[in-house]
């Protein structure tokens, strides 16, 4: 029986399709390890969102090359075969490949290694993940894919190569896997995509608000949080979006990436929207919700990025302070439009990009202040690696670790008494 290691990088979709390999290999009498030295076997599950994160992969690669007899034991699964195969198997000749389109045929590409064999499994698929069994690592945290691909043709993405075109899994499937988790213990679940406000659009109808309808009717005691959605395919079903918010079971959390707040970029970036409609929809969001948690991405140093627009970028978080700020220094994709772009002073981009933090740290900070001394009502939903200190989360999705020694906490809906803030989170005990 091979003991196997995983580890995966990038986005909570990711992290479901880690879940998705491990129980389609516990099926095939596979075991898994957290020790990486009396591992058999590591699956890398890349990503490809960040140059530093691709680096940062190939860098682990190549330090895993001389454990792993040469490469015939690692497997390179993810996003990264679909756009770097020849980069991977110059990196790691041995090593087996599977992309994102083939989790299914996992346990093939293990068979095959141990009989020291090498597989290279890529070519896109219009494959239903949401159906595909999952190995929950977090028993209270169900994470459930609705679709892959995009509708966008974002001048600097490759995610987009990697994934495809907009493919939306079929929405009884997804509410049956939501379903079989929430009977199975799980007490918050995360609805997760490449833009989960396209779900439906290839197909001719937006059909968020119908699937979370239903995810919200499910007779079972959780919370749900919605993950990232672009501004231009939220902002049509916005006044919808917004009346589903107010349902209990629903996180106050909206993840809306706008990757720059000057419109002369974002047609550089071929992003089809202005900063006007990102700006409306936090405001509505904020009006409704004024505890609400925003999460925005951003890329500094676009090509085509001047002062004005940076100082666009630096009005945008002063004005709607996002408790949350994904922080991207561009760097050229090769494949992708804009790496035909000369691309700014790496002085430039490190400058702006710690003016941008600089002042997220101070708002987001700023933000937390009007919780100190208060009393939360929490979600205690996983347990950290310091000792006796959990995390939970408030209705609004906001961090709060908690000291504790009863671990009869975890999973449970408690209140907390505020006492400290940081900048991504609060520290509380219990009430």
């Amino acid at each position: 029986m091979p003991q196997i290691y995983i580890e995966t990088y990038g986005c909570s979709n990711n992290i479901a399709e880690s879940e998705m390999m491990k129980a389609n290999l516990l099926s095939h009498g596979c075991s898994f390890t957290n020790n990486l030295d009396i591992a058999d076997i590591i699956i890398v599950n890349t990503c490809v969102v960040k140059q530093k994160t691709i680096s940062k992969i190939k860098r682990r690669i190549q330090d895993l090359i001389p454990k792993f007899d040469n490469g015939k034991k690692i497997i390179i699964a993810g996003c990264m075969p679909e756009t770097s195969l020849k980069e991977l198997i110059k990196l790691s000749p041995n090593s087996s490949i599977i992309s994102t389109h083939h989790l299914k045929e996992i346990s093939q590409v293990v068979k095959e290694v141990l009989n020291r064999k090498r597989s290279i499994l890529i070519g896109k698929s219009n494959l239903e993940k949401c159906s595909l069994p999952r190995f929950r690592e977090k028993k209270l945290i169900s994470i459930i894919p609705i679709s892959s691909g995009c509708n966008g043709k974002c001048s600097y993405c490759l995610t987009h190569v990697a994934k495809g075109a907009l493919f939306s899994y079929d929405m009884e499937k997804i509410i049956k896997s939501v379903q079989s988790d929430l009977q199975n213990g799980a007490k918050e679940v995360w609805i997760t995509s490449q833009d989960n406000a396209s779900f439906g659009l290839d197909q001719n109808k937006n059909k968020l608000p119908e699937l979370l309808e239903k995810i919200l009717a499910l007779k079972h005691n959780f919370k749900l949080r919605l993950g990232m959605m672009n501004p231009n395919n939220l902002y049509p079903i916005l006044d919808k979006l917004i009346l589903i918010y107010h349902h209990p079971k629903m996180y106050k959390f909206l993840h809306i990436p706008i990757q720059s707040a000057s419109n002369r970029v974002l047609k550089d970036m071929n992003r089809p929207y202005k900063i006007e409609i990102a700006n409306e929809i936090i405001n509505k969001f904020k009006k409704e919700f004024s505890n609400i948690t925003i999460a925005t991405d951003i890329i500094t140093g676009y090509p085509t990025e001047k002062q004005e627009d940076h100082k666009l970028n630096l009005e945008f978080i002063e004005k709607h302070s996002p408790d949350v700020l994904n922080l991207s220094k561009f760097s050229s994709h090769k494949g992708t439009k804009s790496a035909e772009l000369k691309v700014l002073d790496v002085k430039i981009i490190n400058k702006r990009a710690s003016e941008l933090m600089e002042l997220h740290r101070k708002t987001a900070q700023n933000n937390k202040q009007n919780f100190l001394n208060q009393e939360l009502k929490v979600f205690v939903n996983n347990k950290t690696k310091i000792p006796f200190v959990y995390e939970a989360r408030d209705d609004n999705y906001k961090i709060v670790l908690i000291h504790s020694k009863d671990k009869s906490i975890l999973g449970k809906n408690i209140n907390a008494k505020i006492n400290q803030t940081g900048v991504h989170h609060l520290v509380g005990e219990i009430a």
